[in-house]
């Protein structure tokens, strides 16, 4: 049995129960070395294989699975931040799909969520926006022209971008297409971690904010109005709003 186990966004203390549990338990344990926090492992067992994916193809993490499925050994294939963003597990669900081993997802807090909670930030606020875009830049991954920056920004949605701090100059670029030169736009670098650091500005002064703090990987960039302190207040706790555990009261009351 496999499980892929999302990591969290690097503080340790966001691994799930569920994620820790099996992590202390599997026989066996491939992670992503490059961003996941080793503080994770702290309590595994004793006689538990620990290893490093950084350094290894598709085919050769296939390879110790398969071996290591075979001689009945618990996987754990931990992931940083949620398996299902940007993780590339799919193509590794296929092959383990094809060899009829059964597997199970975990998923873990993304570093795009503890980015707002660094900012102290929601992405959806009433009057502002109520849709969050998540989203890259094309690299050595194409992405389809539909999703380009460019087409992606007319929406003017809040937007958080993912494996583009290194062109952070030509994502603002493109990204002003369509919004405003006074956009707020944030970058989180290392989020939860205990480097993190944190950029606030606009639009127009980011990639020059980002190159003087000298930040070129790790990084999240938000764009959006819902950085800014303007909006409504929610219906939720609206006392004049009626919904299903709670009527509304009088307002002449």
């Amino acid at each position: 049995m496999l499980y892929f186990i999302g990591a969290g966004a690097g503080d340790p203390e966001l691994l799930t129960i569920k994620g820790k549990r099996i992590i202390d338990n599997s026989d066996v344990i491939i992670y992503t070395g490059s961003l996941v926090n080793k503080e994770l492992f702290t309590d595994i067992k004793s006689e538990a294989k620990l290893i490093n994916s950084a350094s290894l193809s598709l085919d050769e993490v296939l390879e110790i699975i398969f071996d290591s499925n075979e001689k009945g050994l618990s996987i754990a294939r931990v992931h940083t931040g949620d398996p299902a963003m940007y993780g590339a597990i799919r193509e590794q669900m296929v092959a383990l799909d094809k060899k009829g081993i059964e597997y199970e997802v975990v998923p873990g807090v993304s570093s795009v969520f503890a980015g707002a909670a660094a900012l102290k930030r929601e992405f959806t606020l009433p009057g502002v926006t109520q849709t969050m875009i998540l989203t890259r830049m094309a690299g050595r991954t194409p992405v389809p022209e539909a999703e380009s920056i460019e087409n992606l920004a007319k929406i003017q949605a809040s937007m958080a971008i993912f494996l583009s701090i290194t062109s952070i100059e030509e994502l603002a670029n493109k990204l002003m297409t369509s919004y405003p030169k006074d956009t707020p736009a944030a970058v989180v670098y290392k989020a939860s971690w205990p480097d993190q650091k944190i950029i606030m500005s606009t639009l127009e002064n980011i990639a020059g904010e980002v190159k003087n703090a000298d930040i070129n990987k790790t990084a999240l960039v938000y764009i959006g109005r819902f950085l800014a302190d303007e909006f409504e207040l929610s219906k939720l706790y609206d006392k004049h709003f009626s919904h299903e555990y709670r009527e509304a009261k009088d307002a002449r009351r």
